[in-house]
């Protein structure tokens, strides 16, 4: 069983310690879906980057912002969003860490 709050500060730390203001590591690897914890200082960005057949973003602590082609959404600490299929970016607006679970391939 994981500890969320524990795996959240652990990688919150390392993040704050990290020159590029991030760190992360898969937690869960189960054939398609993945889970993977993500810190980011205040300012530090996931660049835009394409979304994964299926992926939602739970923040653990602090708040995010997530942009794609039409609109931005903050999500704060114990927010849950469903990322959409379309090219999007994530900014910390804090100190922050989220969970990010995503489904890399749907059978056909």
């Amino acid at each position: 069983m994981l500890e969320l709050p524990a795996l959240a500060d652990t990688y919150l730390a390392a993040a704050r310690a990290s020159d590029r203001g991030r760190s992360a590591e898969v937690v869960v690897h189960d054939g398609e879906l993945r889970q993977t914890i993500i810190a980011l200082t205040a300012g530090s960005e996931l660049r835009e980057h394409n979304a994964p057949p299926a992926a939602s973003l739970q923040v653990l602590r602090g708040r995010v912002r997530v942009t794609d082609e039409k609109s931005g959404v903050e999500v704060p600490a114990g927010g849950l969003y469903l990322l959409t299929h379309h090219r999007h970016a994530v900014v910390a607006l804090t100190d922050a860490v989220f969970l990010l679970t995503t489904v890399t391939s749907v059978p056909s």
